[in-house]
């Protein structure tokens, strides 16, 4: 299992007591979805290796672990400040105008009056807010996925439905328009 394939779940904070326990800080919207989880990647080396929760004990976002083999301070200290993660087919499923970010790459995003961008290549996650990154044509669109400017998403034929701020999109497509004909200009 590589990186690519998963999610980053959080990381383990810490040692708890001297049986090996450990703290996991869970880094996702809904740590109740994660309270009978099984197995989990722990990132060591820039590798993936599996390990396996013999209990498993949620306190809000952080949980309370014993993992499989793990059972003595050394043991556990070795693998602590490591992350979390898991398979991307195990994310709970999301409806309506909510996405994953690796999810909406590769979809086509279709403006309310444009008519279609392009292919959504990258969602930029700023802490100010989240962008999509649309490839138009040889340019790059750039416009925040606002819940706002979403007017809807369709997972069946991988399309996103946008309603951009009036002139965002002139920004990107008028100055390409606007270059492409001063250049006929001076080629003339």
């Amino acid at each position: 299992m590589t990186k690519n394939e998963c999610f980053n779940l959080g990381y383990i904070s810490k040692r708890i007591g001297n049986k090996g326990e450990l703290a996991f800080v869970l880094d996702v919207d809904n740590p109740n979805f994660y309270n009978k989880l099984k197995s989990v990647f722990v990132e060591r080396n820039n590798t993936l290796v599996p390990f396996f929760i013999q209990n498993i004990q949620l306190r809000g976002t952080t949980a309370v672990v014993s993992i499989e083999g793990i059972d003595t301070i050394d043991k556990a200290e070795e693998i602590v400040k490591s992350g979390l993660y898991l398979p991307l087919s195990s994310l709970p499923p999301l409806s309506g105008k909510k996405f994953y970010f690796h999810e909406i790459v590769g979809y086509t995003a279709i403006d309310k009056v444009y008519g279609e961008l392009g292919l959504i290549t990258g969602v930029l996650d700023f802490p100010q807010q989240i962008i999509f990154q649309i490839k138009h044509k040889e340019s790059e669109i750039l416009i925040p996925a606002k819940e706002e400017f979403i007017i809807s998403i369709d997972r069946e034929i991988k399309r996103i439905n946008l309603n951009a701020p009036e002139g965002l999109i002139d920004i990107y497509i008028g100055e390409k328009e606007d270059l492409e004909s001063e250049i006929e200009t001076d080629l003339d």
